[in-house]
């Protein structure tokens, strides 16, 4: 953990710098594995599955009856909690159904838009070190809201061969179609181009380590949309001389525990409450089961020092981070401030693990910066908009002779006529 103390806004660069690694190797095995699975399919995505999961299936697809048992195997209290997280999911992001409007651009023209979801989309699905079974509820319930025709879902299994019984719980309950046990590249290629069993989607989301971040993006080049570019999760808390150490230390190490590349950055006012908050970490830390993960991800973090809260809001949003923490006595005036994050926690009771889970709000968000440009999973990310348009004889009088002015200056003269007949027409 790197300590700055008052740093002039020259430093800032070197603050909100992540953590940078030569991904040239990475990327062309990404690429061979990529084409290998466009070529062969099933047999290319069983043999990675073999090299990289250590596990030969003798098929993708997961099964009626490993649904059963699934959900034998979940206990009922597990269960309860899902399906409360599913329901507040479901809440939040019903309510940002698009309400479409005819506007009448000048009398005689009507536009409007249509929200059509997009038909086929992929969910990739990390089941490594951590079994992310919530995000299943993130990207499959908005997909169902969305009315996306089919909802593919791809992870890894076990050694067994089998699929965490919590992911396919919460696939159930938030309405997957398929489910294939697939991680990893070969995964991302599967979806990309469809195999003889995972068919191929418009659109793949969900998170990863750095293999599926590459092969995302290198699929969304000419095959297929991704939900975001996104790298390694982050967190930066921002708190005064009123905020909790405790609460601090707890949401700073929640974020550092995902990876040993995940960079947490701590930003205050206060002097005393950097000491605490180093105390109070170093203090939980050793309670962690993933405290060697954690460690070492908070080698690439930092606690800074400022002199304002003006300071401190400025700082933030130069890092764009993917979770914001606003743990200060005025923390609604600071989020009037924020323009750059991806989701922002207001409060001493509002911590990240609420919104990774249960809270409502989607924990799929921008990452690396990219909250400058990018915002999180929602209900808009599985729907396009289609414009449509209606004129009648007045609305060719009133833009007709304005269209074929523009046509002429542009030199594109079938578009000039293309007007120009319907307006002779009228007359």
């Amino acid at each position: 953990m790197k300590i700055y103390q008052y740093p002039k806004q020259e430093v800032w660069n070197e603050i909100v710098t992540r953590p940078r690694l030569d991904l040239t190797k990475l990327n062309a095995t990404v690429s061979t594995v990529l084409a290998d699975v466009k070529q062969r399919g099933d047999e290319a995505v069983k043999e990675y599955g073999l090299k990289f999961d250590k596990v030969m299936l003798e098929s993708l697809a997961v099964s009626e009856q490993e649904l059963a048992e699934a959900e034998q195997l979940v206990s009922n209290e597990l269960k309860k909690a899902i399906q409360l997280a599913h329901e507040n999911i479901y809440k939040f992001h019903a309510s940002q159904k698009f309400d479409s409007r005819k506007i009448e651009t000048q009398p005689g023209v009507t536009c409007w838009q249509k929200s059509v979801a997009i038909e086929r989309v992929g969910l990739y699905i990390p089941g490594g070190t951590a079994p992310l079974f919530s995000t299943v509820l993130m990207l499959a319930t908005p997909a169902k809201i969305a009315g996306c025709t089919e909802i593919v879902l791809c992870t890894p299994p076990n050694r067994a061969g089998k699929v965490n019984p919590a992911i396919l719980m919460a696939a159930r309950i938030a309405g997957v179609s398929k489910i294939f046990k697939a991680g990893g590249v070969q995964a991302i290629g599967a979806m990309a181009y469809g195999t003889q069993s995972v068919p191929k989607v418009y659109k793949i989301f969900g998170p990863g380590n750095q293999y599926v971040m590459a092969a995302k993006q290198q699929v969304s080049l000419d095959e297929v949309a991704i939900d975001m570019p996104a790298g390694p999760s982050e967190v930066c808390v921002l708190a005064d001389a009123t905020a909790n150490a405790e609460f601090v230390a707890a949401d700073l190490l929640s974020q550092a525990e995902h990876g040993i590349d995940s960079q947490v950055l701590f930003i205050t006012t206060s002097e005393q409450k950097l000491k605490e908050v180093q105390d109070e970490v170093n203090r939980q830390l050793v309670l962690l089961p993933r405290q060697e993960i954690a460690a070492q991800a908070l080698e690439n973090s930092r606690y800074v020092l400022v002199n304002s809260v003006d300071e401190m809001i400025g700082l933030s949003n130069a890092y764009a981070p993917e979770h914001l923490i606003i743990q200060t006595d005025n923390y609604d005036a600071l989020a009037e401030g924020v323009v750059n994050a991806g989701s922002v926690f207001l409060g001493p009771y509002a911590c990240e693990s609420a919104g990774d889970y249960a809270s409502g709000t989607n924990h799929t968000l921008p990452t690396h910066g990219y909250a400058t440009t990018y915002n999180g999973v929602n209900l808009d990310s599985y729907c396009r908009k289609i414009t449509f348009q209606h004129l009648t004889e007045e609305g060719i009088r009133n833009i007709g002779h304005a269209v074929e002015l523009m046509a002429e200056a542009e030199q594109l003269d079938a578009h000039k006529n293309a007007m120009t007949v319907r307006m002779h027409s009228i007359k």
